[in-house]
């Protein structure tokens, strides 16, 4: 039993490790391509980018015909249509693979979080939903919640992203709009290509993991860190090797510190010259069902959207081999603010438990 206990608590490490590292990554993302759409220089670049990434790549565009006059009452309906639209949440299913040596090279999702986002107020919501938690299928049966997208990515190639974001919406009792996959292998990737980055570090940190080849071996103080030792820092929580432990709140600082340095070091002369790079990575390790052009609207209006305020929603869990439980109370809770925004019906909850195996 307390072998198991200490297994657990070393997975809820690794699951809240790498939900601050996909955040990073996801927004970083967001930033850079939007940075090369206003330079310019890079548009083909970022046109190509963005063709990797989007569902639809590029669309031929519609033959515009004859515009007609519109009556002024016609014209204020649709203004308040569209001021409403614009205001309608977003919701996203946001994933991560992550395929580095030692993780073994897997398509199970390590990381899954529903989010919604509301533009009104520009706030930002984010469910984490353990990998290892048990949800139960009508078509698949019972699994773990990281084995749904690998199975539909094995059966259903090119579907892989919708049938996914539909389970997950099902689940959840939500429409979910879109989904985004991230792989982990872009973050110190890009710290690379940037030449690494100087950190104070506040601490020793050390924790070795053989079973998915984590090494963590930073020393206190200032410091030229590559890619590997940049994504520790940003990872680090627990030890296993006698140094201090980190709190979930020093570790959020870690990752805001890490973002704005990787953001003043693309502002620079020689950070600018390394953007083609840099989403060239990103294109290769971003997948989503968003249309091109819809991801090009949001990128040119990424200040305006940009989330001014985010929670990070997580779930109280328990764990009892080989699953994952949610607590019953805590599910319903934190499952209704999610969804709160979106005006839905009250949950089935006889359902939802059901579905959550409780």
């Amino acid at each position: 039993m307390e072998q198991r206990s200490k297994r657990r608590k070393a997975q809820l490490g690794k699951a809240r490790k790498r939900n601050a590292l996909i955040t990073t990554t996801a927004i970083l993302g967001t930033c850079l391509i939007a940075g090369a759409v206003y330079a310019g220089t890079l548009y083909f670049k970022a046109e190509r980018a963005l063709d990797r990434i989007s569902a639809s790549g590029t669309a031929p565009s519609e033959t515009a015909g004859p515009v007609s006059p519109v009556p002024e009452a016609s014209a204020a309906a649709d203004a308040a249509a569209a001021e409403e639209e614009k205001n309608k949440p977003l919701t996203f299913l946001l994933a991560g693979v992550d395929n580095r040596s030692g993780s073994g090279g897997t398509m199970n999702t390590d990381v899954i979080m529903p989010v919604v986002y509301e533009p009104a107020t520009r706030r930002l919501s984010i469910l984490s939903i353990p990998r290892d938690m048990k949800l139960t299928s009508s078509d698949l049966g019972t699994h773990k919640a990281n084995y749904y997208y690998a199975y539909y990515y094995a059966h259903n190639k090119g579907e892989d992203l919708q049938k996914t974001r539909e389970f997950y919406g099902s689940l959840l009792q939500m429409d979910i709009d879109h989904m985004i996959l991230v792989n982990f292998a872009a973050f110190s990737s890009i710290v690379d290509e940037l030449g690494g980055l100087d950190i104070d570090v506040p601490m020793d940190m050390r924790y070795v993991d053989n079973a998915d080849g984590t090494n963590i071996n930073l020393k206190k103080g200032m410091q030229h860190l590559n890619g590997k030792e940049v994504l520790d820092f940003v990872r680090y929580r627990k030890s296993n090797r006698g140094t201090a432990e980190s709190s979930d709140f020093s570790r959020n600082e870690r990752q805001q510190e890490v973002l704005n340095l990787i953001l003043d070091k693309l502002d620079s002369v020689s950070g600018i010259t390394k953007w083609g790079e840099i989403i060239d990575i990103l294109g290769d390790n971003i997948r989503t069902d968003i249309d091109k052009d819809q991801l090009v609207s949001w990128i040119m209006n990424y200040k305006t959207m940009k989330p001014a305020t985010s929670e990070l929603i997580t779930l109280e869990s328990e764990w009892k081999s080989p699953y994952v439980y949610a607590n019953e109370e805590d599910l319903l809770e934190k499952l209704e603010k999610l969804r709160s925004p979106l005006g839905l019906p009250a949950l089935d909850n006889s359902r939802l438990l059901h579905d959550f195996g409780l």
